[in-house]
């Protein structure tokens, strides 16, 4: 049997993490602008990682360090950069990268270490001999990194809520099994509906990729550039 473990001491305050920044706000940036920059600089560190072939966990901690950045410390350097590789404006020198680097380890205050929700996911599904809905579910936590759960929820918790969905989708009945973890599933199901929702509000295409509004996007992100 999987024995569930504390999560870590790095987690944050739900209300804390959904909140438009005092310097955004004085810039007229609603809350779902908020939400949708940070979706779509998600899926662009995504697609420039994919690129350069970065693993996939290693991408996973650059989205998390990204969220933890803009959840705790707003530089409009930092988001504005970088959203056009094709842009002549948004073209840095390797001095401007290690400057912001040391930036960004300010921001997180020097603290690196992320849990990602994938190996208790791995261990989870082999506990509960469903290692057949490892794709699905494996999707599954990639897609949590579009949203705030990593910064939220420990991460055994995100994989249970991804093994949840995953076993709905295939219809598999794993009820006892998760009595038998004794995980709180109204944390779990919660989860859960957070994950659809997101599908709910940013639909994917039938090649998977998530479809943000553009013309929302670049007014966010130029309200974020604008100087004070």
């Amino acid at each position: 049997m999987f024995h569930l473990c504390c999560g870590s001491k790095q987690l944050l305050d739900p209300d804390k993490v959904d909140v438009v920044h005092r310097l955004d706000k004085e810039k007229c940036l609603t809350l779902e602008e908020f939400r949708l920059i940070k979706i779509h600089m998600s899926i662009h560190i995504w697609r420039l990682a994919l690129h350069v072939k970065v693993r996939q966990r290693v991408i996973a901690t650059a989205i998390t360090y990204f969220r933890r950045v803009y959840t705790s410390f707003f530089d409009a350097t930092l988001i504005g950069a970088g959203t056009s590789s094709s842009d002549e404006k948004y073209r840095f020198e390797i001095k401007d990268i290690l400057e912001m680097e040391m930036k960004v380890l300010e921001a997180l205050d020097y603290y690196l270490v992320v849990f990602h929700p994938y190996r208790p996911l791995l261990q989870l599904l082999q506990d509960a001999n469903i290692t057949d809905l490892t794709q699905v579910a494996w999707g599954l936590v990639n897609d949590t990194y579009k949203m705030d759960l990593i910064l939220i929820h420990p991460p055994h918790m995100i994989a249970l809520a991804c093994i949840y969905i995953a076993c709905v989708l295939k219809d598999k009945d794993l009820t006892s099994w998760f009595e038998e973890l004794r995980a709180d599933m109204n944390i779990v199901k919660n989860i859960a509906m957070e994950i659809l929702e997101f599908f709910e509000y940013c639909r994917p295409d039938p090649k998977n990729n998530i479809l943000l509004p553009e013309d929302r996007i670049n007014a966010a992100l130029n309200k974020v550039a604008a100087k004070p």
